[in-house]
């Protein structure tokens, strides 16, 4: 097949006017609007397919609702008949205090050395975490510069946008896929440069010259001296086009067309939600989203039941509540694949202990045995010189 240009204009820019006569003042030229073509493609571009009436270009409006969920509904778990509730020793206790003050340059370690236990008084703390992983599908058009690749739009219906099959890595895990919809992809012409590869040059107006910069146009320096840097012309070549007025279709890059085609974006999101207890220790709870605890119950299916036959019911409680609003908040929007519930006790011990005849407090909470004392009885001020 033979192809024809549309416009052909002769390569002159930047070559010399036998008629110009330069002016006393700068020549410049007309401003170049910021964008020669339209932003965005026209609705036109893009064809009707089957399933994928919505779908527009740059994402929005491409919401996939998803289907009608096939799987049972899920039944109550066993009651669990003991739970285990641990707690620390002494040396434990004194282990951590000593390596808490030696890890601050201001702290003495006389009262983690010296100090005497005198009480210690374990809190169970529970978190109750939900976990849902979730599948959200959109669409949406896109293009990129066409080299020869398969068109294969109307060869056959494309696929559903839920039939196309993917598949996260794991559970639990925050991922994206994007899919290129079989039997969607056509070739169009550029619209961002109507078919012609090139688009005007911004720096030069399309002129391919511009306005000399040593001699500001007049062609000459002082006097009757010639300029050397544009040799009288008053113009020089523009850098940016190389002379030529115009620079290379940044969408199509110089191809005149583009392939056309819908896009499917797969994103998987655990979404996550924690209850903690409130205790009466006197540690603020902040403190123990920084730690881990000891994992006593864990159930993960498609959908769980709320948790049975825990000593806290307002544990309980919060099981029913998170998984209701869960379900509610997620099953209209997205395609539920799998749930996660589990309780983790987060041991917290208040260590009462006396130092040069006073009673003070500090705790030691979480797998890590982290310590926290607010009124270290022995600090000094540190001074860097």
């Amino acid at each position: 097949m033979e192809h024809q240009h549309i416009m052909r204009q002769p390569n002159n820019y930047g070559l010399a006017n036998p008629g110009y006569v330069p002016a006393a003042g700068a020549m410049f030229a007309p401003p170049v609007p910021e964008s020669s073509g339209p932003s965005a493609p026209p609705a036109g571009m893009f064809d009707s397919m089957p399933g994928y009436e919505g779908t527009v270009a740059g994402g929005a409006g491409g919401f996939l609702p998803p289907p009608m969920p096939t799987h049972p509904v899920p039944q109550p778990q066993p009651e669990q008949p003991q739970w285990n509730i641990p707690s620390i020793s002494e040396d434990t206790a004194r282990e951590a205090f000593a390596l808490f003050a030696s890890s601050k340059c201001c702290y003495s370690s006389a009262p983690a050395k010296d100090g005497v236990i005198t009480n210690m008084e374990a809190f169970n703390t529970y978190r109750y975490r939900l976990e849902t992983f979730t599948e959200v599908r959109s669409t949406e058009w896109s293009h990129e510069p066409y080299n020869g690749q398969a068109v294969d739009a109307f060869i056959q219906s494309p696929p559903g946008p839920w039939d196309i099959p993917a598949k996260s890595n794991s559970y639990f895990m925050d991922s994206k896929q994007i899919i290129k919809v079989p039997y969607t992809s056509s070739m169009k012409t550029c619209h961002v440069c109507v078919g012609m590869g090139r688009k005007p040059c911004k720096q030069c107006a399309g002129a391919g010259n511009k306005v000399c910069w040593v001699c500001n146009g007049s062609g000459f320096r002082h006097g009757d001296d010639r300029c050397h840097h544009c040799s009288g012309r008053g113009r020089e070549n523009c850098n940016h086009c190389h002379g030529q007025g115009s620079v290379q279709c940044d969408t199509c890059h110089g191809k005149q067309q583009l392939l056309v085609y819908i896009n499917l974006t797969v994103k998987w999101t655990n979404n996550s939600d924690d209850y903690v207890v409130e205790q009466s220790s006197g540690l603020h709870l902040d403190n123990l989203s920084k730690v881990s605890g000891k994992e006593l119950f864990r159930d993960s299916q498609y959908m769980v039941y709320p948790v049975m036959g825990f000593p806290d019911q307002t544990v309980v409680q919060a099981a029913h509540r998170l998984i209701n609003e869960h379900q509610a908040k997620y099953s209209q929007t997205s395609r539920i694949l799998q749930q996660r519930q589990t309780i983790e006790l987060i041991p917290v011990t208040r260590v009462t202990y006396s130092w040069k005849g006073k009673s003070h407090i500090y705790f030691v909470y979480g797998n890590e045995f982290k310590v926290n004392a607010e009124n270290y009885p022995a600090t000094c001020c540190c001074t860097v010189m």
